[in-house]
């Protein structure tokens, strides 16, 4: 097919076009239960997690990540098994 396909014409609007930034705007976007403030994203945790740097030889950090996605979470569930083995937890 040699033949140029028409455009499809693109509505053009107008930037100030967009609506007044009023406190009533304001107001409407956030979600309240009662007179709290409903914040939104992933909830806190009741026990986050601590970062921490730790030191691993090279062979051991590289089967970790070799098993994929997750490999820190699994390290954190071998440390806790190997601590309630030994009773520490």
């Amino acid at each position: 097919m040699t033949a140029k396909k028409r455009s499809t014409p693109v509505a053009w609007r107008d930037p100030d076009d967009a609506p007044e930034l009023t406190a009533e705007f304001f107001n409407s976007a956030d979600v309240y239960e009662g007179h709290q403030l409903k914040t939104r994203g992933r909830p806190k945790s009741a026990s986050p997690k601590e970062a921490v740097k730790l030191r691993l030889d090279a062979d051991v950090l590289a089967a970790l990540r070799a098993t994929g996605e997750g490999w820190q979470t699994r390290i954190n569930d071998t440390l806790r098994a190997s601590l309630r083995l030994a009773g520490r937890v």
